[in-house]
């Protein structure tokens, strides 16, 4: 049952080691009707007062994280870069404090493309910052009106054109997939975005969120997305058209020059451990051989109110047990090209991987040329990432006996 290992796959290093920080910033200039995240619009925001509410976080966390070398921070959001620099300089001098850095830490800030934000690229460059995340979502000014986003394709471009000269590594999100849109559009659009990318893209199709304004326009018939043949479609033409590019797909929505995937990203696929900082943040943490989920209180008024209080803003820790580790890993481990390396997986499970997820059902799936199994580990194919949902829902172990924290 266990094929060859595939020479055209490569090595990946084992996710269990990695460590790092995401802080959440949870101010946006407007909120787009597509969004599901927990961003919000404030009138006024007292930096003085958040930076010192994020490092008293930082000194809670301290304690769960003694000894751990950081090897990334992610300023996410929301739009993390309203921030302002010194409040980005302040979090990564105090994370410093408590923390050991890796040598090649990688610091990423997410960043809308409006021309303040990127007039302060090179103050953020200067605060600590290595990589920037550029929310792009489309060049084409009709997409962006549909989008609802703040600015227009002139801007974007600026912004990328500034991003690539103050930083070392840069990145941009598009999302396909919009009414309308067909193959030759989204290739037309995607040539143009590859002629002026960087070393990484991350590329959406459009999906509709509940409790979103789309979501209601949506259902409504306001308008339609492309049907499920298309959406596949555009899916393999995209994959094709970045390998050709020299980005190919290492998960399912990113690409990147060989060497040059998110490694803070790859903390969250690859099971790694991660501290979430900030409204609504999560995070996932092992101590004493136990693994933990922490979840902060998602309300930035509630969430300041009890880091001045208690000294924290986690509303929820609790042990993941090891079939939901399994879940988790699985879930996020199989949206990735190289899959899951099976001595990560056999250390969460405590077992071999066939005795786990069953020989017949990884047989089953094989057969269909959806994954493979072979000595290095547990993938997806391009047609079985097509499918990722319902084949993690096909291998998720039944709870039972084993349903324990991890020893």
């Amino acid at each position: 049952m266990i094929a060859p290992a595939d020479p055209a796959v490569s090595e990946a290093r084992s996710g269990l080691d990695r460590f790092g920080l995401y802080v959440h910033w949870p101010f946006c200039v407007s909120k787009c009707p597509y969004c599901d995240f927990n961003s919000h619009v404030a009138e006024s925001i007292d930096a003085a007062q958040w930076t010192a509410a994020i490092c008293a976080e930082l000194d809670h966390f301290a304690i769960e994280t003694k000894g751990r070398r950081l090897g990334s921070v992610f300023f996410g959001g929301g739009t993390p870069s309203l921030m302002p620099p010194e409040t980005v300089a302040a979090i990564l001098d105090r994370a410093a404090a408590h923390c050991e850095l890796e040598d090649d830490i990688e610091i990423t800030l997410e960043a809308n493309p409006s021309s303040v934000e990127a007039g302060k690229f090179k103050a953020f460059r200067t605060a600590g910052i290595n990589r920037v995340s550029i929310g792009v979502q489309a060049f084409d000014d009709d997409a962006l009106r549909f989008l609802g986003r703040a600015h227009d394709s002139a801007a974007a471009r600026h912004a990328v054109s500034v991003a690539e000269r103050a930083f070392e590594r840069m990145s941009f999100d598009l999302i396909y997939g919009l009414p309308g849109q067909s193959l030759e559009t989204w290739r037309r659009s995607l040539d143009d975005a590859l002629a002026i990318a960087g070393d990484h893209l991350s590329l959406y199709q459009l999906t509709i969120e509940k409790g979103t304004p789309f979501f209601a326009a949506h259902r409504s018939g306001a308008f339609v997305l492309p049907d499920e043949d298309t959406a596949a479609d555009l899916f393999e033409i995209t994959a094709e058209i970045t390998e050709k590019a020299g980005l190919p797909a290492y998960e399912i929505s990113n690409h990147a020059r060989p060497g040059s995937a998110c490694r803070h990203n790859l903390v969250y696929w690859q099971g790694g451990d991660y501290a979430g900082i900030g409204p609504g943040a999560h995070g996932r943490l092992r101590n004493a051989g136990v693994r933990r989920a922490t979840r902060q209180i998602a309300a930035p008024g509630n969430w300041l109110a009890a880091v001045a209080s208690e000294g924290h803003g986690t509303q929820e820790s609790a042990v993941i047990t090891v079939p939901k580790q399994i879940e988790e890993l699985l879930l996020t481990g199989l949206r990735l090209a190289d899959g899951i390396i099976r001595s990560d997986f056999e250390i969460i499970a405590g077992n071999q991987l066939e005795s786990v997820l069953l020989p017949e059902k990884l047989d089953r799936l094989a057969a269909a040329g959806l994954l493979v199994c072979d000595a290095r580990g547990l993938r997806l194919t391009a047609g079985g990432r097509l499918r990722h949902d319902a084949i993690v829902a096909a291998l998720v172990p039944p709870s039972g006996p084993a349903d324990r924290a991890v020893n």
